[in-house]
């Protein structure tokens, strides 16, 4: 989990919503400056800060309505702080909710230096990013509810696949040639790790990858005893399902992986298995694209 604890002159902690926000400014000391609803929009978001930009800022929990407020403050060069919305519901839980409340604790967690962070995905690569994971929702959905919409979709599948790869192509052309050294992972899956990725740098160690991408998890202890794992929904479940299909496909394309998995079957079990595998393809594809090396299978078989 990591914190924002830089010091500011103003703290402005805002409740977004798709057609209103709810913003509180806090000083050095804590008194709340501004308490109040407006309409979400660049322009009263301006209004309002107006008297308080210097050294200001600003504050938001990671929804989906938090890209036009990112991007205004780029331009206006303000700082921003985009927060962990599952590390904020743990931190700031509490009997009453309203828009209200939820903005004060918003600008008093910014203030305190306890409010967690989220990945602010720029903007440049942001529409194909959501583009490839709207991909992913039509291929998921169930043919079932509307068989008269599969010859549509497929042709709207390879329309979008089409323009992605061409993006990828142009946006990140070694890392997508890179993942696709990997055997079984094609196209799709390259994009799909690349984009939501962005910068494989901003991971410190390849634990700290392994465990945004939900490869890993924690365990829980107390008084010396185990107490089972948890963080199972905190992370990237679009790398978690990716790396998850990139160990089935491994084991189609390459036959010393068949022997690989039967081995940990024997230990752990299949599913367990297929886990250590997707983990070990994980941690593979992270040193690839910090070193900028293909994927080299004697050594990934040899560490395994």
């Amino acid at each position: 989990m990591r914190f924002y604890t830089k010091q500011h002159r103003h703290y402005c902690g805002i409740d977004l919503h798709a057609r209103s926000m709810y913003v509180c400014i806090l000083d050095q000391a804590g008194e709340v400056l501004v308490h109040r609803n407006v309409k979400a929009c660049p322009e009263a978001f301006l209004e309002i800060v107006a008297p308080y930009r210097e050294d200001l800022v600003v504050a938001v929990e990671c929804i989906f309505t938090w890209y036009w407020l990112a991007d205004l403050c780029a331009e206006e060069k303000l700082a921003f702080v985009l927060g962990h919305a599952l590390y904020m519901g743990a931190i700031h839980g509490g009997k009453a909710k309203n828009d209200k409340i939820d903005s004060l604790k918003i600008a008093t967690l910014l203030r305190g230096g306890t409010i967690p962070q989220a990945y602010v995905y720029p903007a440049g690569m942001r529409a194909t990013r959501d583009l490839l994971r709207r991909r992913l929702h039509f291929v998921r959905k169930s043919i079932a509810l509307d068989v008269a919409l599969v010859d549509r979709y497929d042709d709207l599948i390879q329309e979008l696949e089409l323009y992605l790869v061409r993006k990828a192509k142009i946006e990140e052309p070694q890392g997508f040639q890179l993942l696709r050294s990997i055997p079984g992972v094609g196209k799709v899956l390259a994009m799909t790790i690349l984009y939501e990725i962005h910068d494989i740098h901003r991971f410190d160690r390849v634990q700290q990858f392994a465990s945004y991408a939900r490869l890993v998890r924690c365990a829980k202890e107390s008084a010396g005893k185990k107490l089972g794992t948890g963080g199972k929904k905190i992370g990237n479940v679009h790398l978690k399902w990716a790396f998850s299909e990139a160990a089935v496909l491994f084991l189609r394309h390459e036959a010393r992986g068949k022997t690989l998995v039967a081995r940990l079957e024997k230990k752990h079990g299949k599913g367990k298995a297929l886990s250590i595998l997707a983990h070990k393809i994980g941690r593979a594809a992270y040193h690839m694209l910090v070193r900028g090396r293909p994927f080299e299978l004697e050594k990934f078989m040899a560490t395994a």
